[in-house]
Order: structure tokens, then sequence, then C-alpha cells
């Protein structure tokens, strides 16, 4: 489930950033390393080996090619078999599938939990992507 876990976060990653961009790190709220994505898709943990990959059409797949989920263009987050599991609005509001919020991501990367507290800091800026992090985080961590 980790590795799920790891894969999302940094197939959202992916799916909400320009394909020239460069890789991206990824760490928790302490600072600490989880890992990184690659412009093309790869995702390495932070021993640096591949966990999986990322299309650009948003599908995640484990390191053994099998699809793990999906995260649509407008925010919307799926399960392997395709049910809604949330969305992440534009405005950084993040959400579970009954409409709750569960978390927000602010205007400069900081990350909240539903009750307003700071729960980490993205160096990135959009929201969709920082949203998408923390919707797996919350769903994998129950």
């Amino acid at each position: 489930m980790k590795i799920v876990k790891f894969i999302f976060i940094f197939g959202c990653l992916l799916l909400f950033t320009p394909h020239s961009a460069l890789s991206q790190d990824f760490r928790d709220g302490n600072g600490s390393y989880l890992g990184k994505i690659e412009s093309n898709g790869t995702v390495r943990n932070s021993s640096g080996n591949s966990i999986g990959k990322i299309e650009s059409s948003g599908t995640a797949r484990d390191k053994s090619g099998n699809q793990i989920g999906k995260i649509e263009s407008d925010g919307t987050v799926r399960g392997k078999s395709g049910s809604r599991l949330g969305k992440i609005e534009s405005d950084g509001t993040v959400r579970d599938s009954s409409g709750n919020k569960i978390g927000k991501v602010e205007s400069d990367g900081t990350v909240r939990n539903k009750s307003g507290n700071r729960i980490g800091k993205a160096n990135h800026k959009d929201k969709k992507i920082v949203g998408a992090a923390y919707f797996f985080l919350y769903f994998n961590s129950k």
C-alpha cells in the first residue's frame, strides 16, 4: 500500500506539471526526502529505485505495469476500479467522495488538514498538485 500511495502522490505531480518540466522532488512536512518523479513519468523512491510510472493521461501504474488509479484533469480522483474517490477543487480545497472537506492547499503551498492545522509545505505552487498529493496521503493513512 505504501508504494501505491507514493506512486499516486507523484502521479499528481506529473499530471498537473508541464511535461517539459524537470524532475520534481517530494518531501514530507518535516522536510525529509521521499523521492521524485522524473519528467518522463518514472517514479523513484528515496533510494532511487523505480517503483512505478505515471502516464501523461493521469493513469498511475505500479512497477509491474498494473493500473492502480487515475487523476483526471479537472481534479477528480478515481480508484483502480474507476470509482470516484473525491476531488481537488481549483481553490485548493480537497474533498472526499461525499463532498466533505478533508484538507486545503494555500496559495503559498502550505498544506492544512481539515482542522486547519499546518501539516506540510510544498515548493510547488499548483494547488491541484499538492491537493492531490494530500488526498492520497489522507486515504492511505486510514
